[in-house]
């Protein structure tokens, strides 16, 4: 997994509530068992036309958004299926982080297992974000995993992750890593038992 500590970027304004994961990645994209590709799939019913062209204004499609890696969604993003595509395809297109006033349970874990930082603001700091991108529509702004803030023209927030999601994070580790990182510990621990 790729470490997070410190991200700056762009951001890319996408204020649609609700969105699912069949929204992120359709079931048609499923079957593929790689996250090889899968960046090109994302949004495929909002960002492509029948005949497989782009939507020019759909915002993945928009010259002035390419390379920000911070998508900026409306509330309750990545509802509906558990499909572990969803962060596959988003972090496949190069996004490192979502944020959002809220995230589907089975979403968040799947994207924090898979290097995408899922970033809760309140709703006020949320709609300040998308008038300042309507404003200035090159702004960037940090994200310091360590600290736990996000910092914009003007200002800052806090936000919340768990310690242990944290920790994979900055050190750019899953799971297993995480368990792998005590291995001196856990041989120890059996030797004497």
């Amino acid at each position: 997994m790729a470490q997070f500590t410190m991200l700056t970027s762009r951001i890319m304004p996408l204020p649609v509530n609700d969105i699912d994961t069949d929204q992120i990645i359709p079931a048609r994209f499923l079957k593929a068992t790689d996250k090889k590709g899968m960046g090109e799939a994302l949004f495929a019913d909002w960002r492509y036309n029948p005949d497989g062209s782009p939507r020019p204004e759909f915002v993945l499609n928009q010259n002035s958004f390419k390379g920000a890696q911070i998508l900026l969604a409306g509330d309750n993003f990545g509802c509906g299926s558990s499909r572990e595509h969803a962060p596959w395809a988003l972090t496949g297109f190069g996004f490192r982080a979502v944020i959002s006033t809220s995230f589907a349970d089975i979403f968040r874990n799947n994207a924090l297992k898979n290097g995408l930082l899922p970033i809760i603001v309140d709703a006020e700091t949320h709609q300040m974000l998308f008038d300042l991108v309507e404003e200035v529509p090159t702004l960037a702004l940090t994200i310091d995993l360590a600290s736990q803030t996000i910092s914009f023209l003007g200002g800052s927030a806090v936000f919340p992750i768990d310690y242990f999601s944290k920790s994979c994070l900055l050190n750019g580790v899953d799971e297993l890593g995480y368990i792998q990182g005590f291995e001196k510990q856990i041989a120890e621990y059996e030797s004497a038992h």
